[in-house]
């Protein structure tokens, strides 16, 4: 169970909060408005109203030792920036800090901060893939161009096997990592694999190769 404070409980911060709550974890939340507070203090496992530019009222909740902060304020640039400057200088480890511009993103980078979040356009994104892919139920970006991704099998998979459903040109560019089917899991299932109508796979790999074979997965 990770500790996470969040500093900002709007619409963002409140979402990030409960769902990290749902997930497990242990849960500091922190806005200078005592209505904001309230509404989440009973979901949270700790809530504070303090003043987020004040120094002294973020070292008196001992932040340093979370595992990470996520400052999550949205319009009140000046604020979002003195309180990531605060909290550097507790010995805040790991700051994440969500920008509302390039140019917030620009300071927060020569801040040191550990992450810089884009909210809106990393959903637009998301949002666009699954839009573009209706067949891919959720994604993971990896980097270099590498993906995992989860689909579920349609109607015309059922009794194929795992091999012929995922043949690629060049070949073995696509790995299947698991294959959940109604309360059972088979990890790495191999290419003699039978599957079943709604299975869902869990699969790796390079973006291209995963667009052209999605289609004939559905």
């Amino acid at each position: 169970m990770g500790q996470f404070a969040v500093i900002g409980l709007g619409l963002f911060g409140a979402a990030t909060s409960l769902e990290l709550m749902r997930l497990g974890h242990s849960v500091l939340g922190i806005d200078q408005d005592s209505k904001v507070v309230d509404l989440q203090a009973d979901k949270l496992t700790r809530a504070a109203i303090a003043d987020v530019t004040d120094r002294n009222a973020l070292a008196e909740l001992g932040l340093e030792q979370y595992d990470v902060v996520l400052v999550a304020i949205g319009a009140d640039l000046q604020a979002s920036l003195v309180c990531t400057v605060h909290l550097k200088s507790l010995g805040v480890h790991e700051v994440w800090v969500k920008a509302t511009s390039r140019a917030h993103h620009l300071i927060l980078t020569k801040l040191g901060v550990s992450r810089v979040i884009h909210p809106e356009e990393e959903m637009g994104i998301r949002i666009a893939q699954v839009l573009s892919y209706p067949m891919v139920n959720d994604y993971i970006a990896l980097g270099n161009g590498d993906f995992v991704v989860e689909l579920e099998a349609s109607e015309h998979l059922n009794g194929r096997t795992l091999g012929d459903a995922l043949t690629t040109d060049p070949p073995d560019q696509i790995r299947a990592l698991l294959v959940k089917r109604k309360g059972e899991t088979t990890l790495e299932p191999p290419e003699q694999f039978t599957l079943r109508t709604k299975d869902t796979l869990i699969l790796f790999g390079p973006l291209q190769q995963l667009k052209l074979a999605a289609p004939k997965l559905r």
